[in-house]
């Protein structure tokens, strides 16, 4: 998992396909025990790494995930399959959108999602009551998805080709960013009720995005929050990203949401039926 945070020492990644009769371990990448060459050698003393040591760790790490990205990208590519990682703080509304979504266009394509959480199965019924399927992947303590966990939640979710393929990550602003799944873009869900500042203060996710959704537009008449600044700083970090404000309760300002998606599906074949 991440050397930067320390999450996922002690992770134990699981797999729930949400029909009530299986539960699998998901094998991580042996890459967070930084201490262990260091106490191996001095039992007594508990030092740190060494500068070097943690960039190269870090290296190899994302090198890994990096490699099993590129052969998730490369199945997505041969089933025509958009793949899009869903990335968020916590209660930014991403679930609400995905329920929304699924409902407003499941009759055009079929939806799939990989529910990312640290613990529960709550986010994965909740989309299952839509009709879609769904698996569910629990981190433990680690704060985002890795490419190894959603190559295995596919092998179980199977997602037929030509549909699209929805990637609840865990709500985390932070390490998300730096992990490639093999999806085709990131979409970045950020609620008004967080301020306008969080661009200047996680520019690296919202670097990464490729179109940020202002949800809960529906509680500005309620809430101090300066839509144009906000605009402006995600500008200021990532000057070509799509930007769209909408209510995934209300309903309004889905129509751009909507054709995006259309037109990223569509790239991958003429003979789509969105």
């Amino acid at each position: 998992m991440c050397t930067t945070c320390g999450c996922g020492k002690d992770a134990r990644p699981t797999l729930t396909n949400m029909n009530g009769d299986k539960v699998a371990n998901i094998q991580i990448h042996d890459h967070h025990h930084i201490h262990s060459h260091d106490q191996a050698h001095e039992p007594h003393h508990h030092h740190p790494p060494a500068l070097g040591t943690i960039i190269s760790l870090e290296k190899e790490i994302l090198a890994k995930n990096n490699m099993l990205a590129a052969r998730n990208r490369t199945w997505f590519e041969e089933k025509n399959i958009l793949a899009l990682n869903l990335v968020s703080s916590p209660g930014s509304g991403k679930t609400t959108l995905l329920e929304r979504t699924i409902r407003d266009l499941g009759d055009e394509t079929e939806i799939s999602v990989i529910e990312g959480d640290q613990e529960t199965e709550n986010d994965a019924a909740r989309i299952r009551r839509t009709g879609c399927r769904v698996v569910q992947i629990n981190t433990g303590t680690g704060c985002h998805l890795e490419s190894n966990m959603l190559a295995r939640g596919v092998e179980e979710l199977q997602p037929p080709a030509n549909s699209i393929v929805m990637i609840e990550n865990v709500g985390n602003l932070v390490c998300p960013a730096l992990f490639d799944l093999g999806e085709r873009a990131k979409v970045l869900i950020f609620s008004v009720t967080e301020g306008e500042d969080k661009p200047q203060k996680y520019p690296h996710m919202f670097r990464a995005a490729e179109i940020v959704i202002l949800n809960k537009t529906d509680l500005l008449p309620y809430i101090k929050f300066d839509m144009e600044k906000c605009i402006q700083f995600i500008r200021q970090v990532n000057p070509g990203v799509r930007i769209v404000p909408l209510s995934a309760t209300g309903g309004e300002g889905l129509n751009p949401w909507y054709g995006w998606l259309r037109e990223r599906h569509k790239e991958g074949s003429s003979n789509l039926t969105l």
